[in-house]
């Protein structure tokens, strides 16, 4: 292998399986040791990326990195016996659990078993608060780094950034015991949990930066732990098979979300004979699980606008109308900027460009959104539709500011040359890093 495949393959597993490696390490030493866990994960990944160039490849790269990762952790606990009391007890558990072998891939039986979920719920201790559970699951279960995590809450780097240390220092703090919690605390967590797949599944389905829009190994991960919640009875919730639905109904068109190129096909211009028709089957089944109980949330409204799109034989015979009133009690139920926006993209398939204008302008002084390249997009796309070509050259040019992925850049490109024309397409436009 060359160095850039090298390059390729760790990175690729870095997103597999950092999170899972950091869980184990976390089941084994406690969470007082959670960032060891992540500091030997790192030195591991990076030894690989050092040695496998010159050795190959192992057979089984991943057991390869989760022994490499619990050997470093093992030899930094050596080095801190004098000082830790606690060291030597660590040390021995990580030797008899590396000299076990690597175990084999974690079910789910009478206990949640999988180190990812435990790590999870964890996460969700109850002196936390709601972000901070979600963002520091997204870091340490998902692999999130410190930017990813201010993306996906609309938030500036060093925020977010501080936001987890503090997370990170409380649960120390705490000694929170690696476990699962009781019953009733279970369910007073599983919303943050939730929470947390929930955006896992979005960097993946619409990632923020980037080479390409989609970023499938996230939304399949995000979808491998939904499952995991969905078939245990403690947490086989109408919520969880909602978020499920969700996921499976959008994860059905990824493949026709860009051509052969990596270009970004938007709905109208989607292939729909390559939708997931199995995937779409599991979605229904899902949502049709989701309607036990007398609670709608916002995942069930979701996932009723996905079925939608998904039922429909073409963009033209969407139901608009139906998806409209979906979005209204969305809105109603959870009045964030990002639904009410989208709200407007529903509202202008239904009465026009215009009325979609009304309500979508007043969220250009939303200071959530001032970051969300979205919004500009939309306004640019609602402008063109209404004929203002001057207004939809601004708005398209200030996307073009803001971070997004390149095939999403080239999309806005190609908008802006359509309302003005190829030479002038790159007037105002800068770099984001």
């Amino acid at each position: 292998m060359s160095d850039a495949e090298v390059r390729g393959l760790v990175d690729h597993l870095f997103r597999h399986q950092a999170g899972r490696m950091v869980a184990t390490l976390t089941r084994i030493l406690g969470a007082h040791h959670l960032e060891l866990a992540e500091e030997v994960v790192q030195d591991a990944l990076l030894l690989a990326l050092q040695r496998w160039p010159f050795h190959g490849v192992p057979a089984n790269p991943s057991a390869w990195l989760i022994q490499a990762a619990k050997h470093r952790a093992l030899d930094v606990l050596r080095r801190r016996a004098l000082q830790d009391r606690r060291a030597p007890e660590l040390a021995a558990r990580l030797l008899a659990d590396a000299t076990a072998g690597d175990a084999a891939e974690p079910t789910v039986a009478a206990e949640i078993v999988d180190d990812q979920l435990r790590m999870m719920f964890m996460c969700c201790h109850p002196a936390l608060a709601h972000d901070a559970r979600v963002g520091l699951m997204l870091n340490v279960v998902a692999g999130f780094g410190a930017r990813e995590v201010a993306r996906a809450f609309l938030l500036d780097d060093a925020t977010a950034a501080q936001r987890l240390v503090r997370a990170k220092r409380r649960l120390r703090e705490l000694d929170v015991v690696f476990e699962m919690p009781a019953p009733d605390d279970v369910h007073d967590r599983l919303a943050a949990v939730l929470d947390t797949l929930y955006l896992l599944f979005n960097e993946g389905y619409s990632a923020h930066a980037g080479e390409s829009p989609v970023r499938r190994e996230l939304c399949a991960e995000a979808i491998r732990l939904a499952r995991l919640l969905a078939e245990h009875p403690l947490v086989d919730r109408p919520e969880v098979h909602a978020l499920l639905a969700l996921m499976c109904l959008q994860a059905a068109r990824l493949t026709a979300r860009t051509d052969d190129a990596g270009e970004l096909l938007l709905l109208p211009e989607q292939d729909r004979s390559q939708w997931d028709r199995a995937l779409i089957a599991r979605g229904f089944a899902h949502l049709d699980r989701s309607a036990a109980g007398d609670v709608v949330t916002s995942y069930h409204l979701q996932a009723a606008i996905a079925s939608c799109h998904a039922a429909a034989p073409s963009f033209e015979r969407t139901d608009w109308a139906r998806i409209l009133v979906l979005y209204d009690r969305l809105l109603a139920l959870q009045p964030s900027p990002v639904v009410a926006l989208n709200r407007a993209i529903a509202l202008g398939m239904v009465h026009g460009p215009e009325a979609a204008l009304g309500t979508a302008r007043p969220l250009d002084g939303e200071p959530s959104l001032r970051r969300y390249a979205l919004l500009p997009a939309t306004l640019a796309e609602l402008h063109r539709r209404a004929g203002d070509g001057e207004l939809a050259r601004e708005y398209f040019q200030r996307a073009l500011t803001m971070e997004c992925t390149d095939a999403e850049r080239r999309f806005l490109r190609r908008r802006l040359e359509q309302v003005v024309g190829v030479g002038e397409a790159h007037v105002g436009e800068r770099t984001t890093s």
